[in-house]
C-alpha cells in the first residue's frame, strides 16, 4: 500500500475530513489533497505530525511493504515543541512577506483617511470650492470611513491568512535539517532592503514636518496653504511609515523560526505569562473607570485613569515577574 492509500485509510478511520486532518497539521486543504492523490508528498515535519495523529511509526507511512500490524505507536519524546519543516517555513515565509505588504497599506489607508476631510474643509473655509460646510464635511468624512473601512478589512484578511502559523510566534520550535540555514540565507538577502527602507522611511517621517515649517516661515497668515503643508505631512508620514511597516514584518518572519529577539523561548513565555497578568489587570481598571465615573459623574476627568493604569502596568508586571522568579 503506497503512502497515498495510508493516509486515505487513516485519515477515514479517525472519522476526519481533509479539512480537519489540514487543520491539524497546519495546511491546506488542497495539501491534503494532493498527498491522497499522490501528486505530492509532506515534507519530514508533517510526517512527523501524522506519525502522532495518527499512533504509527514514519517507516509505516512511507514504506510501501510495511502493514498497519507492523506500525508502531510513536511517543511524543518532546511535548509542546513543535517540528517545522522546510515547506512549512517557506510557506510562512511567504505569507507574512504577503501579509506585510497588506498590513503597511492599511496602516498607510489609516494615516490618510483625514486627508481629503481636512483639504476639503480648508479648502471650503478659504472660498476655493463650491461647497458648504456641510457638504465638505459630509464628503471628506465618507471618504475617511471608506479608507479606514478598507484598512480594517486588509488587517482582518490579514490576520485570518496568518492564523495556522500562529503557534510559530507563540510556542517552541525545532527546525529540522536546512531550515535555519535557508532562513539565514534569505535574511541576509532581504538585510539590504530591511536597511535601505527603514532608512528612507525614518527620513520620510522627519521630514515631514518640513512643508509645516516653510509654511510657518513664509506663508504663516495663508492659512490653506497652512491646510495643504499639513496634507503633504500626513502622506509624507504615511509612506515612511508603510515603509518602516512592510520592512518590519518581513524581518520579524525570520526572527520567528530563528527565535531571535523577541521570539526566543524565554520571551514566548513571557508573554504567555503577560497575558494572564492583562487578563486580570485591564478589566479591573476597566471597572474602577466606569464605576469611579458613574458615581462621581466626572466622565470628564475620570479619563486620566487610562494613562495611570498604563504606567502602573509597567510596574505591575515587573513585579509578578520578580516575584515569579523568586518562587521559581
Amino acid at each position: 500500500m503506497i503512502f497515498a492509500d495510508k493516509l486515505i485509510e487513516l485519515r477515514k478511520q479517525n472519522g476526519w475530513s481533509q479539512e480537519e486532518l489540514a487543520e491539524k497539521l497546519g495546511v491546506s486543504r488542497q495539501s491534503v489533497s494532493k498527498w491522497e492523490g499522490a501528486q505530492s508528498v509532506p515534507d519530514m515535519a508533517r510526517l512527523l505530525r501524522l506519525s502522532e495523529l495518527f499512533g504509527v511509526t514514519t517507516d509505516y507511512l512511507l514504506k510501501d511493504e510495511l502493514e498497519r500490524s507492523e506500525a508502531l505507536e510513536v511517543p511524543d519524546e518532546r511535548p509542546g515543541v513543535r517540528t517545522v519543516g522546510l515547506e512549512e517555513a517557506s510557506d510562512f515565509l511567504a505569507l507574512r512577506e504577503r501579509n506585510a505588504a497588506r498590513v503597511a497599506l492599511g496602516v498607510l489607508l489609516c494615516i490618510l483617511s483625514p486627508v481629503l476631510l481636512i483639504l476639503l474643509g480648508g479648502a471650503q473655509e478659504a472660498g476655493r470650492i463650491a461647497l458648504t460646510e456641510n457638504q465638505a464635511g459630509g464628503l471628506g468624512l465618507i471618504v475617511l470611513l471608506l479608507l479606514v473601512g478598507g484598512a480594517v478589512a486588509l488587517f482582518v484578511t490579514a490576520g485570518l491568512r496568518s492564523s495556522r502559523f500562529e503557534a510559530l510566534e507563540h510556542e517552541p520550535i525545532e527546525t529540522l535539517y536546512g531550515v535555519s540555514g535557508m532562513v539565514r540565507e534569505r535574511r541576509e538577502q532581504f538585510r539590504p532592503v530591511h536597511v535601505r527602507q527603514l532608512t528612507v522611511g525614518v527620513v520620510l517621517c522627519i521630514l515631514a514636518m518640513v512643508p509645516l515649517g516653510i509654511c510657518l516661515l513664509f506663508a504663516e497668515e495663508n492659512e490653506f496653504a497652512m491646510v495643504c503643508s499639513v496634507a503633504v505631512l500626513f502622506a509624507l508620514v504615511a509612506a515612511g511609515v508603510l515603509l518602516i511597516v512592510r520592512a518590519s514584518i518581513v524581518w520579524g518572519s525570520f526572527q520567528v523560526l530563528l527565535e531571535e529577539a523577541d521570539y526566543t523561548r524565554e520571551e514566548k513565555a513571557a508573554q504567555k505569562h503577560a497575558g494572564r497578568v492583562s487578563a486580570i489587570y485591564w478589566p479591573i481598571v476597566t471597572a474602577v473607570y466606569l464605576g469611579l465615573s458613574f458615581v462621581t459623574d466626572g466622565w470628564d476627568r475620570s479619563w486620566v485613569i487610562w494613562p495611570v493604569a498604563a504606567v502602573g502596568y509597567g510596574a505591575v508586571y515587573g513585579i509578578v515577574c520578580a516575584l515569579r522568579r523568586r518562587n521559581g
